[in-house]
């Protein structure tokens, strides 16, 4: 039974990473808009709105963790390497019913994007969930900072780890 849950997170892994070259290579990664102001923070969504995939972006990159990842990568680099966001999969995903965009953010260079972390952007309100490879099971944000620690985070080393 591990070896099937094993064999079925690498395939996913690969999937995954195969979906981020192919995008990279097509479409190039596109970098992240520019924190939005406060005032126009995710929880300013309107519940019975739906968000566009660029307000799903901005939410995103208005996470002090993504905002921590993308300083770091351009200063480590001298500004060679930035910190984007890609949609890895342009259908909604649906969990407990609602439904979510789906991003990863990357490490992107010039020859390759790496993943460093999945998440899921609801289209109806505030709410953001990180993919776990490793259970197959979204995490809170709040999950996500206590379990992963991120903004210990240096590198873009394989999710799941």
């Amino acid at each position: 039974m591990l070896k099937q849950e094993s064999s079925k997170q690498r395939v996913r892994a690969a999937a995954l990473l195969a979906a981020i070259a192919l995008v990279s290579v097509l479409g190039g990664c596109r970098e992240a808009p520019a924190p939005a102001a406060p005032a126009a923070s995710a929880s300013a969504v309107d519940p019975g709105a739906t968000r566009t995939r660029e307000q799903a972006m901005t939410a995103l990159m208005a996470l002090p963790e993504l905002q921590a990842w993308s300083s770091q990568l351009e200063k480590a680099s001298a500004g060679k390497v930035r910190g984007a966001l890609i949609e890895y999969d342009s259908a909604p995903r649906v969990v407990k019913g609602k439904h979510y965009w789906q991003f990863s953010f990357v490490e992107n260079g010039s020859d390759a994007a790496h993943p460093w972390e999945s998440f899921l952007v609801s289209k109806r309100d505030h709410e953001i969930l990180v993919e776990d490879f490793g259970t197959d099971t979204p995490l809170t944000l709040e999950q996500w900072r206590k379990e992963k620690r991120p903004m210990e985070r240096t590198s873009g080393e394989m999710i799941g780890e």
